[in-house]
């Protein structure tokens, strides 16, 4: 067995890490198991604070699956606010930069930045000052300013926007590659004039069958009834959401043995509920769901409801996409035409793209694949393969792999 001096290094930035629940702390977390078993000697340096911000600090120095875990220090300042948000941001760039100028330094270094804390790419620049043979890799999963700009918060000629943009030029510039999760992120992040390496790869789903999962009958009911047909919005319901043509397509399917649920968490939540009418009885609403019961209810439905606002187009690309492609079901997704995943279910045939113009057609086309079951499972079989083909945990390593070889 090699040693851990002569094997290549890789330096995980990210503000979160195991054992934290977030989609995206897994996702860090995967990464770092794999890449560890493919050799790579691998150190995470998330902050010693949860992403619960009522959680005890965690370790200093630990180890996971081989994987050795070195926190850095920022003080417990809430994410929610945006005060919050830029100090806990401003705490990890000095770390990360104070761990560029002491960390013992590798022959073959590898780090790759993330999204997280907001502006976090800014690190590249003293990472690439103090450590100038290191191959920097940044993994975007949300795309700043344009995110904030989206929400409003931000005005796209402000000094303060620009002033961003200008340190984000300069970070970008400091790459080797710049890793997407589509051809719609990629389009925001070129107008900042890098030269490095471009590549897309997506989130997997943390939930990976073997198989086509059946679904558990009494999840079903729970969530559907007894219906042919059951459409389900799992997950976060936030301002990069929407919900109103799924509102407009159950009405339209009133009366059919079609039901939505929604069940999850977020801000919009509660104006979903506020809009929902007596009559609106193929509507219907469940809570969030631990990730020990999160297989049963993906696979209980027969379609996913997935939807980006579209001026957040290419700022962000849904997650619950890639867990509903895992557990082999289709997709109906309301958002921008440009949308990668919009393009994505075109191009592989996995459900449809949802608008104010086409939900009379949508609807004609669920009703038919309600009354044909050997339609339903070939889409099944579709999705189910190519996720295994194309989104796979596995397929993303393989990416990463190129990437860093």
């Amino acid at each position: 067995m090699k040693s851990t001096a002569s094997k290549p290094r890789l330096i995980l930035l990210y503000h979160y890490f195991h054992p934290d629940d977030v989609i995206s702390a897994r996702l860090y977390s995967d990464l770092a198991v794999e890449m560890n078993a493919r050799g790579w000697d691998v150190t995470a340096m998330p902050a010693i604070r949860s992403c619960h911000n009522d959680a005890p600090p965690l370790p200093k120095n630990e180890t996971w699956q081989q994987v050795h875990i070195h926190r850095v220090f920022r003080p417990n300042f809430k994410q929610a606010s945006n005060k919050g948000r830029i100090l806990n941001m401003l705490f990890m760039l000095w770390a990360w930069s104070w761990r560029a100028l002491i960390t013992p330094r590798s022959h073959n270094e590898v780090v790759i930045i993330g999204t997280d804390p907001t502006l976090g790419v800014l690190t590249a620049i003293p990472w690439r000052v103090l450590r100038p043979k290191s191959q920097i890799i940044h993994w975007c999963h949300d795309v700043y300013p344009e995110a904030p700009i989206a929400e409003g918060m931000l005005s796209n000629s402000s000094l303060i926007t620009r002033t961003i943009r200008w340190f984000l030029r300069r970070a970008y510039r400091r790459c080797d590659a710049i890793i997407d999760l589509g051809n719609c992120m990629r389009e925001l992040l070129a107008q900042y004039g890098s030269t490095a390496q471009t590549a897309t790869v997506t989130p997997w789903s943390l939930v990976e069958p073997e198989s086509i999962p059946t679904s558990d009958p009494p999840t079903r009911h729970d969530l559907f009834g007894d219906v042919k047909l059951g459409l389900l919005y799992s997950g976060n319901l936030g301002r990069a959401h929407q919900f109103e043509d799924f509102v407009t397509l159950a009405r339209q399917l009133h009366g059919e043995a079609i039901h939505f649920c929604f069940a999850g968490r977020g801000p919009r939540l509660a104006e979903l509920e506020q809009l929902i009418q007596p009559s609106d009885n193929n509507i219907s609403f469940a809570g969030f769901a631990p990730e020990e019961v999160l297989e049963k209810r993906l696979s209980a439905c027969d379609f996913h409801l997935v939807s980006l606002r579209p001026e957040w187009t290419g700022t962000v690309v849904p997650s619950k996409f890639f867990g509903a492609l895992a557990s082999g079901r289709g997709v109906i997704f309301s958002g921008s035409e440009d949308s990668a995943i919009a393009q994505w279910i075109r191009q592989y045939e996995l459900g449809w793209v949802l608008t104010k113009d086409n939900v009379t057609e949508v609807a004609s086309q669920l009703r038919s694949i309600a009354e044909s079951p050997d339609q339903l499972a070939a889409l099944r079989e579709r999705c189910f393969r190519v996720y295994r083909e194309v989104f796979s945990r596995a397929r993303q390593m393989e990416k990463f792999v190129e990437l860093m070889s």
